[in-house]
């Protein structure tokens, strides 16, 4: 789950990467018809809430929205699996 713009509404994202967007919160896409290796576990919106990310338990980001992507571990061999993720 992340707030969306001004604390008057917020996004919910399911495990199949599928998203939910209540009140302010604007929809800028979903992984809900991507064939994800895990499920996702995570999102954080973007400090202007203009977009938001996803993480994977593997560790797959995925961008929506005027978010970047920076790079990701899935694909890569993890101790333990991802669990949750925040944006600065």
């Amino acid at each position: 789950m992340a707030a969306g713009p001004g604390g008057n509404g917020y996004w919910l994202v399911a495990a199949d990467g599928g998203i939910f967007a209540y009140a302010s919160a604007q929809f800028f896409g979903s992984a809900g018809s991507l064939h994800l290796n895990e499920p996702v576990v995570g999102m954080a919106a973007s400090p202007n809430a203009g977009g938001y990310w996803l993480v994977a338990s593997d560790g797959g980001i995925f961008t929506y929205g005027d978010t970047l992507f920076y790079g990701s571990t899935g694909g890569t061999a993890l101790n333990k699996p991802i669990v949750g993720m925040s944006s600065a």
